[in-house]
Order: C-alpha cells, then structure tokens, then sequence
C-alpha cells in the first residue's frame, strides 16, 4: 500500500507552561526553552506511517521563505517524498502551549488565502502507486475530493475537534470513506449522520485518555485506551499516530477489532515522547505490544 497525504505541513512552536489555561499578568515564564518543529498534522501523519514501514508522499502548499526552507529540508532529511506548491501568504504556522502532563493548547495561525484552489498540475495525476489518500481539512483540499474518487483511491480525514454542525468539516465528513474525529465537541448523533448522509463505512471518535469509539451501520465498538509504557510528555501528534496505525491495519485488511487495538497502541506510544520524527512507533515495536 502506497499512501499520500494531502496538506497539513508547517512549522510549531512550542511553548512549556506552568498549567492550562495559562494565567497571569502580562508576562510569564515557560517551564522550558521554546522550540520550533516541522510538524503539523498531516507531517505527523507521513511520519508515523513511515515509521511503520509504510510508502508515504506528501503534497501541500508551503511558502518561499525561511520556514518553508525548514519543511522541505526536515523531509528530504526523513526520506518522505514533499510535493510543493507555492503559499500564497508563506508557511503556516501554529504556536502550542504544553502543560507538564502534556495537554496541549493550540493557536493556528489559518494563514492560507481564502478562495484558494491547488493548480491541478500538482495533484494529477497521482503520485505513481498511490491507493488511499489521507486528506487533511485544508480548505482547498475539500476541492479535490470529486477528482481523487474519480481516481478510484480511497479517503480518509481527520475532522479534529469538529462539533457535528461546522459546515467547514462537512465536504470531508461526507467525502472520506474513513472519518476520524475527536469527541472533545462533537455533538450526539454526528457519527449517525455521517454514516447515513456520506460515503463514510467507518467513523472513528477518539476520546484521548477514555479510549475510542468505532462507529459503523451495525453499531458502535469501543476500545479503552492503553498504559502507554511510560510518563505522558506530549500529546502532540497522538491523534495522528492513532490514525496512521488505524489506517495501515485497515488497508491491509485487517478486522476492526485488530484496527482499534493498533491504533490505541499508537496513539499511547507517541505521548511518551516530544513530537517529531522519533515520537512514532515503529512496525516491530506496535507488534511487540500487541
């Protein structure tokens, strides 16, 4: 199986803080130096994919200047295959505040340019092997959906903390065969409705240390979360290690139940470390743990 992973690079700034929410007067100090990290979403995708031993490309947006320089160097140095088109307003961004038991709260900047579309030419046709695609929610991704269905791959996409009625979410909630999406702020009933109104057979809701709920037409499978083996670091990139694990079980076949149990042991294993290339289990290690 051959993955591609459309959007969600840029560059995090991480910020350690006495406690969430910070409070104070006009000033505090960190807890710790203040780092920057290729990273985003989507990068944390293609690396926990990779680490798995998977064939994973990338394609995004990323700006010509000095951040979009780090990008594309973190990648040629991962050995993950980037395809870029130029960013209109530079490389995203985002700065995370992490508290020392390794909650996160993240201010993403949303600098992509609105009515933005990606040129077609970076896109089809796809990269050779390619099978399944996993879309972050980049407003202009939800573009490419009609084209990547007609190309007979499938989708998946990650909705994050979606409340069940964000119109933002929808394209993707009813274009992607696989939906993962957090129940921070998601409504009753939202899972249903993507089964019913979508594409979707599968609607994974993650409910970090609760464990995850498997929702599809014949009902709703829940796994408990898992010891992680080690103290809680950073939660950054846990939900997308979770996903990786998931999804790699799920392309190769494998029932549901063996989905849950992989992803569960993925999404623990990457809270135990700072998020980057070194947060992701690897193929022997997830069976190991099994």
């Amino acid at each position: 199986m051959t993955f591609l992973v459309i959007g969600g690079t840029g560059v995090d700034t991480v910020v350690p803080v006495a406690d969430l929410p910070v409070l104070g007067a006009d000033s505090a100090r960190p807890q710790g130096p203040i780092e920057d990290h290729v990273s985003h979403t989507g990068t944390c995708v293609a690396l926990a994919l990779h680490a798995l031993g998977e064939q994973v490309t990338v394609i995004d947006t990323v700006g010509d200047d000095e951040l979009g320089g780090r990008v594309r160097a973190a990648f040629q140095e991962w050995g993950i295959g980037l395809r870029t088109a130029p960013a209109p307003a530079g490389t995203r961004r985002a700065v995370n505040l992490m508290s020392p038991d390794g909650r996160r709260l993240s201010l993403y900047d949303g600098r992509d340019v609105p009515g933005y579309r990606l040129p077609e030419e970076y896109y089809l046709p796809l990269p050779a092997g390619v099978r399944h695609v996993h879309l972050t929610i980049m407003d202009w991704a939800r573009h490419l959906i009609p084209a990547l269905r007609a190309a007979g791959v499938t989708i998946s996409t990650d909705l994050h903390d979606w409340d069940g009625d964000n119109p933002h979410h929808l394209d993707f909630a009813l274009g992607a065969d696989l939906v993962f999406v957090s129940g921070v702020q998601l409504a009753d009933g939202a899972a249903a409705r993507v089964l019913a109104d979508g594409v979707a057979t599968r609607v994974v809701v993650t409910h970090g240390g609760k464990g995850a709920d498997l929702h599809t037409r014949e009902g709703v499978t829940h796994r408990d979360a898992v010891d992680p083996g080690a103290p809680i670091v950073d939660t950054n990139g846990a939900g997308d290690a979770f996903a990786a694990a998931f999804l790699t079980a799920w392309a190769a076949g494998a029932g549901d139940d063996a989905c849950l149990d992989r992803a569960v042991i993925a999404g623990a294993y990457a809270c135990t470390a700072p998020v980057g290339a070194g947060a992701f289990i690897d193929r022997r290690t997830l069976a190991a743990r099994l």
